[in-house]
């Protein structure tokens, strides 16, 4: 296979994928392309929306054409971190334990609803987010790879639900806000309803997914495009130093390190999406919000104001000045008059 098909491959298989999902997906375009960059990065996804925005399924119908294995977990107030990740049973006609196997060990793992179990649920998922491994009984057992959290919140409910530590939070690669289908597309959605689903293709492995994931690494970054992005990350850390003064008493807490690290890999993603084999600074302004805005600790005086994480972002975009990134040229290439 030559160098230009193996660059090609794994956009048209991607954009086969996302065919397949539009068939049931309707008019959330931007999402399903912030999930896929997630699914070639290999970084966990929290998606937030009201209700009967088809959250769950969206990530239903990535696992049906990927191909891989898809495991649900309904979060409850009650649910305990053996109910995720396993644990050991004594089998008294052996006298021995035997080691039961959560529904965490899935290729693609909704997480419904996560902020409504406890803490000590929330904390059972950092590992195997974190190390994709599970300890139980001081046992090592390694989740299937490729491996996805894709959790789910709903915004408008606070009763009976517990807020997503901040360690816990910045785990998650994108944080992604579902918002209404546009007028014509709700029709779409609702005329596509009156009649029986159509059947989903697989279009891909998760072995596919895995070799895509080695062509993300072959995307070419310029040294200027991730001192872009740290600038971004570091405006929301010290907005006085940027010329965003009015901005630090709104903040008490910037973006960690994993901001600037998850903008540059998920950027390499979305440029080989498109099919580019170098990063623009469009791709890292795209998904800047997606990847920062739940890095983002408002201030009290923030909260008081009503000022939310995203306008905040808007501010730092609008004025870090962006690089000049042309394409880079190949061996032997002349500089332009």
């Amino acid at each position: 296979m030559d160098e230009t098909r193996s660059h090609d491959e794994p956009r048209e298989a991607l954009e086969g994928a996302l065919y397949e999902i539009k068939q049931v997906i309707i008019g959330q375009d931007a999402m399903l392309e912030r999930v896929m960059v997630a699914l070639l990065t290999g970084g966990h996804v929290l998606l937030e929306g009201v209700p009967g925005l088809a959250k769950t399924l969206t990530i239903k119908t990535l696992a049906s054409v990927v191909g891989g294995s898809f495991r649900r977990i309904q979060f409850t107030p009650d649910l305990v971190p053996s109910d995720l990740v396993g644990t050991r049973i004594y089998r008294p006609d052996s006298g021995t334990f035997d080691t039961e196997l959560g529904p965490v060990f899935a290729n693609f793992l909704l997480a419904d609803e996560i902020n409504r179990a406890p803490a000590k649920v929330q904390s059972a998922l950092l590992e195997v987010m974190q190390e994709e491994q599970v300890t139980i009984g001081g046992d090592t057992h390694g989740v299937p790879l490729p491996f996805l959290v894709l959790a789910t919140q709903n915004p408008i409910e606070s009763e009976g639900t517990y807020p997503l530590p901040e360690a816990q939070v910045d785990r998650f690669l994108m944080k992604i806000l579902v918002d209404y289908p546009a007028p014509g597309d709700e029709a779409a959605v609702v005329e596509s309803s009156l009649v029986p689903s159509s059947e989903i293709g697989v279009r891909m492995t998760a072995a596919d997914l895995l070799r895509f994931r080695e062509r993300v690494r072959d995307v070419f970054v310029d040294r200027e495009a991730i001192e872009y992005a740290v600038a971004l990350a570091d405006a929301t850390r010290r907005p006085g130093r940027h010329g965003l003064s009015d901005v630090q008493p709104l903040l008490s807490y910037g973006a960690s390190p994993r901001g600037p690290i998850g903008l540059v890999q998920s950027a390499r993603a979305l440029a080989l999406l498109r099919g580019r084999r170098h990063v623009l600074v469009s791709d890292i302004r795209d998904l800047a919000p997606e990847v920062l805005r739940h890095r983002l600790v408002l201030s009290y005086e923030g909260l008081s104001e009503g000022v939310s994480a995203d306008e905040l972002l808007q501010r730092v975009l609008d004025t870090v000045p962006e690089p000049d990134l042309d394409p880079p040229r190949t061996a032997g290439e002349p500089l332009a008059a």
